[in-house]
Order: structure tokens, then C-alpha cells, then sequence
């Protein structure tokens, strides 16, 4: 790791949010579509807009609305329909590393109440970054690990030095994006695998997509409980059992 970074939250902005994991009871903002203010894009179901609730200082956050279905889950999605989803959101996170106003532009997704996530209904988020550039955080070392499977155009693994610890799977393709479909479908299978046959009760998830050395990296991180060893000292595990992990992915998933 060549550095740190730290964003300031805006607590003021935070308390406001609607948070529908915590209040069963919460209006969903993003089933309301007739109400939606600063749309950037939307294309059918997908919608780009600025986030109302800007809790990171120096920086831009966007939303994209996956789904016009509420209780969707991305595993659910066909292959068209994961497939243009993703073309749309990484063209608009490409265009917006395009930008001199930011050091980096992140792109990501959380799913489930492990996650991070303060809303149910299927969306990502593009977080242009002013002051930092998360690839100083990076290491190519995160990218690497057991392969799942490998065509010419995309690389599946399963990360042997994770970023955060334990069972990190890492989708690969070169930037020019001509496998960006095949990307989609391993996300797709990676997903269904973690919800539905994981060694582990798992109903959480996070994406994390990378533009790193010419490669686009889709990172997909089952989330439980964070260890208190990775929050209190850093200190990252990976599981004993990664190999078993990696056979009944392929022999279920890719044969």
C-alpha cells in the first residue's frame, strides 16, 4: 500500500438520509421516478443523477438506478439486461475519469445490509474524487490469486492476497472493453454463487471496479462482519478453504 486517504463526511447531510434497512417503513426515493431531480442520463430502466444526499466532502456522487423493480436482485438480472447495465454504468465512470477536476473517479455497488448500503432498491454509485487518487492505494497483488477460469478476453480468480480479507473474486479485462459482455456474465454467475451457494450463509455483497494498468477490474466481496482484526490493526486473513471455493464455483458455474 503506497498511501492513505481520508474523506470528511458530512454528518449534517448524513442524518438526513433514508435508510430503509433501519425503517421498514421508509419511502423508497427511487420508486418514486415521477420526483427524481438531477437526472444526468437514463436509458429504459437505468437512470444517472446526482446524489441527494452528498455526504462526502470534495467530491461529485452520482447514483444509477439499476431497476425499475424495488426488490430485484442484480443475480435475477438476464444476460442482456446485466449486460447493458454495466456497459452504461462504466461508460459513464470512463467518461468521467476524463475530467481534470477529479484525482480518480470510483465506481461501485453495494447490496445487502452488510454492505454499507442505506437503501434496498438495485443501484451503483460513480464518486468523483477531487483530492485523492485511490489507485495509490492499489497493489497488483489484490488483482491476483486461484483462477476460476480464462478465456482471451477475460480473467476470473479468486484473490489468495485479498484487499480486505477473506473471499474476493477479481473479473479481468483489457480496458479497450471488448470483454466487457463476458465481465457481465461471470458478474452475474459470481453473484448468484455468493447469494445462493456460498460455504457461507451470505446475503450481502459489494462491487468495486478498478482502472488499473489498462485492465478493467471487477472486484465482487461477499460482506458479513467485519473482522476486528482487519478494523483494529489492519491485519487481513484469507480462507483455508479458498481451493474448495474455487472448485464449486467452476463445477458449478463454468463448466
Amino acid at each position: 500500500m503506497n498511501g492513505k486517504a481520508y474523506l470528511e463526511f458530512l454528518n449534517h447531510i448524513g442524518e438526513n438520509k433514508p435508510n430503509d434497512f433501519i425503517n421498514e417503513d421508509e419511502k423508497c426515493p427511487f420508486c418514486d421516478r415521477s420526483n427524481l431531480t438531477n437526472i444526468i442520463d437514463e436509458k429504459g430502466p437505468f437512470i444517472l443523477l446526482k446524489n441527494k444526499y452528498p455526504t462526502l466532502k470534495n467530491t461529485l456522487q452520482l447514483v444509477i438506478i439499476e431497476s425499475y423493480d424495488c426488490k430485484v436482485c442484480m443475480a435475477d438480472y438476464d444476460a442482456e439486461y446485466i449486460y447493458k447495465l454495466i456497459k452504461f454504468g462504466v461508460k459513464h465512470w470512463l467518461d468521467m475519469e476524463k475530467n481534470d477536476e477529479y484525482k480518480s473517479v470510483i465506481f461501485y455497488k453495494n447490496h445487502g445490509l452488510n454492505s454499507g448500503g442505506s437503501l434496498k432498491h438495485p443501484h451503483m454509485q460513480i464518486i468523483g474524487l477531487k483530492d485523492i487518487d485511490y489507485r495509490n492505494m492499489l497493489n497488483d497483488e489484490y488483482f491476483e490469486g486461484i483462477e476460476v477460469y480464462k478465456n482471451e478476453q477475460c480473467l476470473v480468480n479468486l484473490s489468495n492476497k485479498p484487499i480486505s480479507g477473506f473471499s474476493e473474486f477479481n473479473i479481468i479485462i483489457d480496458d479497450d472493453l471488448s470483454g466487457l459482455r463476458d465481465l457481465s456474465n461471470y458478474l452475474k454467475k459470481i453473484v448468484h454463487f455468493i447469494l445462493n451457494n456460498f460455504p457461507y450463509k451470505c446475503d450481502s455483497f459489494n462491487l468495486f471496479f478498478y482502472h488499473w494498468k489498462n485492465k478493467i477490474i471487477c472486484k465482487v466481496m461477499p460482506r458479513f462482519v467485519t473482522s476486528p482484526l482487519l478494523l483494529g490493526y489492519q491485519i487481513k486473513q484469507y480462507p483455508s478453504n479458498s481451493s474448495h471455493i474455487v472448485y464449486k464455483l467452476k463445477d458449478m458455474y463454468f463448466q
